[in-house]
């Protein structure tokens, strides 16, 4: 019972509540709630510190920032929500969290433009010719591919060499145009570039007979919604190829390569891809880069089921 009062006590303040809805919708940095609430950071850490010590909220080391997110139960949750409608502020604040997560994106974003035709010349964690290789071999004889944040797309002009058509997808307006132009110029006509998130590609369901993220499912802000995604947009029977770097703790690729996650465990690449409903789902080690951070990739396969 102390613990539950304790807890009505944290919410009953406005501002303590208004930072509670917030983390109900989104994981926040301090700088982010502070922003989104318009109050001092030192008044933003204080609120935030008795809401972990009333064990209401959690935070995560994430580079340079602490990331807070909420620990309530369901129930619980659903009065913060009930009890934050009842702000005037919560309107402001909803729409203030919409900006702050397009500026996440737009930062990402302005990074994979300046490196638009830069790629194959600077060192990118994980891409490698050896991995890349290890996926080519298990996509032979595919009619529709869908290669998910494609970048500039030199898997994707090595797809289209075999497959009938070839739809390459990323959010990077420059990497969409580099990609589209090189796929003209070298007459590769089954190639199409297309605008979008990994988590909504703009791809028909039921249409592509092979989904592959190669390094991009690590970039994602929800990848269980970019593979349940995937599961959508193939027919029954396609498969999915996912080579992304194998959990790490190199804090500093948040910065360095914009990574939202430190690479994914095997147990968790397989949990997220049967989730999605994959069936007949493999993992694998295909490469370890010798020198520091020691990066490692994984690939991991899986078919549609019959629906």
């Amino acid at each position: 019972m102390a613990g539950l009062l304790k807890a009505f006590k944290q919410v009953s303040d406005p501002t303590r509540l208004r930072i509670l809805a917030l983390l109900n919708r989104e994981a926040l940095s301090v700088a982010e709630i502070q922003e989104i609430l318009g109050i001092p950071q030192s008044r933003t850490s204080t609120q935030l510190g008795q809401l972990k010590e009333a064990g209401l909220v959690e935070d995560q080391r994430s580079g340079k920032n602490s990331v807070y997110s909420i620990t309530v139960a369901a129930d619980f949750a659903k009065m913060i929500e009930q009890a934050a409608g009842e702000l005037p502020e919560t309107l402001k604040d909803v729409a203030s969290l919409v900006h702050v997560l397009q500026k996440r994106k737009d930062k990402a974003r302005i990074y994979f433009d300046e490196l638009a035709g830069k790629f194959g010349k600077h060192y990118v964690p994980g891409r490698s010719w050896k991995s890349l290789a290890e996926g080519l071999i298990r996509i032979l004889n595919y009619q529709v591919v869908a290669d998910l944040g494609a970048g500039e797309g030199t898997l994707s002009q090595l797809l289209a060499r075999r497959a009938e058509q070839v739809i390459a997808v990323d959010n990077s307006p420059a990497m969409v145009e580099f990609g589209q132009r090189t796929a003209e110029e070298n007459n590769l006509e089954n190639l199409e570039f297309r605008l979008g998130e990994i988590e909504d590609p703009p791809i028909e369901a039921n249409s592509v007979d092979l989904v592959i993220f190669s390094q991009a499912l690590h970039h994602a802000a929800d990848p269980q919604k970019a593979l349940d995604r995937a599961a959508e947009i193939l027919r029954d029977g396609g498969t999915l190829i996912v080579l992304d770097l194998l959990q790490h703790s190199f804090e500093k690729a948040r910065e360095l390569y914009y990574d939202v996650w430190l690479g994914f465990s095997e147990v968790e690449l397989i949990t997220m891809i049967e989730n999605a409903g994959f069936a007949d789902v493999e993992t694998v080690i295909v490469d370890r880069e010798p020198k520091a951070p020691y990066f490692q990739t994984v690939l991991a396969t899986g078919n549609v089921r019959s629906r």
